[in-house]
């Protein structure tokens, strides 16, 4: 039986948690601009209104690290440069020939494929490592 609930600033489907961070909505098909849906017992429930909210399950820190050290290498960035999840790619001077690069540096590292759509829609580095745990877990 799924279960999904809204928890202050989090959304949980399950034993999958998710934040809500205040920006744009993303999300694989399951959030219009409007509102949330959350199928439950194969029925939608519209909720949550969105009002600027962007619905993302976060990675695990340790991906985020691998993340930034290979988008930091492959940008030739130093090591006291400021690279976190929430760094976008251009901000660090990545261009397109810099994105494919780093794509290909990540599927190096942790052993995975990604496709050249996905690979295109990168625009931060935590949407790198949560593009990587998805992959990781469908090879799985």
């Amino acid at each position: 039986m799924a279960s999904s609930s809204v928890i202050g600033t989090s959304v949980q489907f399950g034993s999958v948690s998710c934040n809500l961070k205040q920006s744009q909505v993303t999300g694989a098909g399951l959030f219009s601009s409007t509102s949330a849906i959350f199928p439950v017992n194969r029925r939608s429930f519209p909720s949550l209104k969105s009002h600027g909210f962007q619905i993302s399950c976060a990675a695990k820190p340790e991906t985020v690290t691998k993340v930034c050290k290979i988008v930091r290498k492959q940008l030739a960035l130093p090591d006291d440069s400021s690279v976190t999840g929430e760094s976008k790619l251009t901000a660090l001077g990545a261009d397109s020939l810099d994105t494919v690069e780093i794509v290909m540096g990540l599927e190096e590292e942790f052993g995975i494929s990604v496709e050249e759509e996905s690979a295109q829609s990168i625009t931060t580095v935590q949407e790198a490592a949560d593009m990587i745990e998805k992959l990781m877990e469908k090879s799985a």
